[in-house]
């Protein structure tokens, strides 16, 4: 029987909610439903894998819900929304992929872990906020809550306004020994929005900080971590694009480390969008010159990972 690649796949933002829809639960579980018919159709052929989701938008609001009560019930911090998120996209994402895996006669356990992931203290991030969360706003709207909450609010790729908090690298996945003892048999959801940034204190304690780690570089990491064969990336274009949006835009059907690195340096890439899929992509294909990462459409995963669409990134 042929032997299937080991998989880690990153969701993007349109796996868990979509732009049409009012950003309730039940909208984002429709979604999810729709997201996990593609992932069960993956997990059909063979192939073993764990799932990295992102939480931008879910934790913004639950961080605004928690801070518009503060006169009724406390604040929560802003790693302990973080660890809210993880917790209801992952209940979501097992609900609905446990059916769609059941309706294909898989009998495949599906757990989500809430996954701590360390980050230096004194990363650069923490001085340059970058990461947007919550939902989006007018440039008005920005603007008064930059007076009234001391948020940091940024233009989102010509989307809207958006509060931006630090996106320090993720260096270490406290919980990666559970996920390696339950890879062989349980479809595991873990480093959920990039996993909880912590920082360790000098004797050993973990202490969460305020900050969102990019999903892409956390699933990177975790793919080098289960020594996956591929880093699948999943977001709402089919390719990687030169001049996106452009009447010259094109297509990549492959990117070798070497002419990714050169469209990096040109700036090809949206900062909010693309350019950290791309250097996620480039990192696990460094560290494994002999594997693969692809970034592709939910829609169009399981082809991608065969190989016949999507971008394909390799070391050369």
């Amino acid at each position: 029987m042929e032997q299937h690649p080991r998989i880690v796949i990153a969701l993007g933002g349109n796996a868990l909610q979509s732009g049409d829809a009012e950003p309730t639960a039940q909208a984002q579980l429709e979604v999810v439903r729709q997201t996990c018919e593609q992932i069960a159709q993956i997990s059909s052929q063979g192939y073993e894998m764990a799932l990295v989701h992102g939480n931008g938008p879910q934790v913004g609001r639950i961080l605004l819900a928690s801070e518009t009560a503060k006169d009724v019930t406390p604040a929560m911090p802003f790693d302990v929304c973080g660890a809210m998120s993880q917790g209801y996209i992952g209940y979501h994402i097992q609900q609905a992929l446990r059916y769609a895996l059941a309706r294909r006669n898989r009998s495949v356990p599906v757990v989500s872990i809430t996954t701590q992931m360390v980050v230096e203290r004194d990363d650069p991030a923490f001085q340059s906020p970058s990461k947007p969360i919550g939902p989006f706003c007018t440039e008005e709207e920005a603007r008064r809550l930059e007076r009234e909450k001391g948020y940091t609010m940024r233009e989102d790729a010509g989307r809207g306004w958006r509060r931006v908090v630090p996106s320090p690298l993720p260096r270490r996945i406290v919980e990666i020994d559970a996920v390696r003892r339950l890879w062989d048999d349980t479809i595991v959801v873990t480093c959920g929005g990039g996993g909880v940034p912590v920082v360790e204190n000098p004797d050993g304690s973990l202490a969460g900080v305020a900050a969102v780690i990019d999903k892409d570089f956390a699933a990177e990491l975790l793919a080098e971590q289960v020594k996956a064969d591929v880093l699948l990336i999943l977001t709402e274009v089919e390719k990687v694009a030169i001049r996106f949006g452009k009447p010259d835009q094109e297509d990549l059907d492959r990117l070798t480390l070497e002419t990714a690195a050169r469209y990096v340096d040109e700036g090809q890439f949206g900062a909010g969008s693309m350019l950290p899929k791309v250097q996620a992509a480039m990192k696990f294909v460094r560290a494994n010159p002999d594997k693969r990462a692809v970034i592709s459409s939910l829609d169009k995963a399981l082809p991608a990972l065969e190989g016949r669409t999507g971008t394909q990134i390799t070391f050369a």
